[in-house]
């Protein structure tokens, strides 16, 4: 079918890399490989950094503009979708565009991952708050991406349009990335991915250096970080002490064989939605020592792929490390064990097969809506 999509959070050709970013993608790839036509509506960002409410009444005016701006370029064309899904939801990017393009049309809409915090109900983000639970009202169909998020939903979308959709990613190039194992008595190959700015990824830095301070003085291993960012020199003198190689920022194609050449992965995750990265170091084969925060525990097995601690602390996230450090034969099972967890659930087929799902689902909800509602 011809899917119309949008992401207000961040449109896909943002010039900033992100898992936000790349998530989006990944979901127009997956549809695609389902056989649907898709058409970028609009890169229209309705994401802004403060809140109030004149502020956001702005953005809501520019983007009911660019809505009609859409349907007369469409109507120009002869276009017309056969469902409208937007990427990516809540209170600081609301959508306004999809529900009024849907609703002009006649057609479905599909919200793929939203977010609600109800403090938001009042105060500086009262306005997007109340914007983003309409055009949750209005969908026909949403899909959180893990759990706590659905959790958070139910109280005002309910069972029959509320879904979870896997996170997932075009696993091949890390599935076929050959394994360099490590050589006997090697110290153990530590790898972290991620921005260096401030907020939950310094935070995250942070709690990883205080968990490198606890190991025992016994622990052998070594520690690459891969990532950059305007909190680069602060997150290089936190992990100074340690066996360090900074890598500074790596171009996508190259992740694939950097993992492969480590044994594990660690990453605190702090206020994390699930991470992408998770997925492709598993499916590089790598053991997670990880944060047990929001989505996380829904792609990463504890016991079985990786080691998963409480957000925020370090004095469990260490002992998790020391636990693998210590006895690398079973990270390497970990790291087996990862693979086959990426191969059976989280691949772009598998991403495909389920968003194929989602949309049927939401091709019924909107007939039977029409047919309950009153003519």
């Amino acid at each position: 079918m011809r899917v119309a999509f949008t992401a207000p959070m961040k449109p896909l050709d943002d010039p900033v890399p992100s898992g936000d970013r790349t998530m989006g993608r990944l979901i127009v790839q997956a549809l695609e490989t389902a056989g649907h036509e898709v058409t970028v509506a609009t890169r229209f960002r309705s994401w802004r950094a403060t809140g109030g409410n004149d502020a956001q009444q702005e953005v809501e005016q520019a983007a009911l503009a660019e809505a009609s701006r859409v349907l007369s370029s469409w109507e120009a064309s002869g276009y017309r979708p056969d469902i409208f899904l937007t990427y990516h939801l809540y209170h600081k990017a609301p959508d306004w565009i999809g529900p009024a393009i849907a609703s002009r049309l006649g057609i479905p809409y599909v919200v793929v991952e939203a977010s609600r915090a109800p403090k938001r109900r009042t105060g500086d983000w009262a306005y997007g708050f109340a914007a983003a639970d309409a055009a949750l009202d209005r969908a026909d169909l949403v899909a959180a991406m893990h759990r706590a998020d659905r959790e958070c939903l139910a109280a005002v979308v309910p069972a029959e349009r509320l879904a979870v959709l896997a996170p997932f990613l075009d696993a091949s190039r890390f599935l076929q990335a050959p394994r360099i194992p490590r050589r006997d008595g090697e110290p153990v190959r530590l790898l972290a991915i991620g921005m260096m700015r401030e907020g939950a990824k310094l935070a995250s830095y942070r709690l990883l250096t205080e968990a490198l301070d606890q190991l025992p003085a016994s622990s052998r291993f070594t520690l690459t970080v891969a990532g950059d960012g305007p909190c680069r020199a602060e997150v290089e003198a936190l992990l100074a002490r340690h066996p360090v190689t900074f890598m500074g920022a790596v171009a996508g194609e190259e992740i694939p064989a950097l993992c492969a050449s480590h044994d594990l992965f660690v990453w605190p995750a702090i206020r994390e939605a699930f991470g992408l990265v998770f997925l492709e170091a598993q499916a590089a084969g790598l053991a997670i020592v990880g944060g047990d925060t929001f989505g996380v525990p829904d792609i990463v097995a504890h016991g079985t792929t990786g080691l998963l601690s409480a957000e925020g602390d370090a004095v469990a996230f260490a002992q998790n490390l020391a636990v693998l450090i210590s006895n690398p034969g079973r990270a390497s099972d970990m790291g087996l064990a990862a693979r086959n967890h990426i191969r059976e659930r989280h691949t772009l087929a598998s991403g495909a097969a389920s968003l194929d799902r989602l949309l049927g689902r939401a091709l019924r909800n909107f007939a039977l809506r029409a047919t309950a509602s009153p003519q």
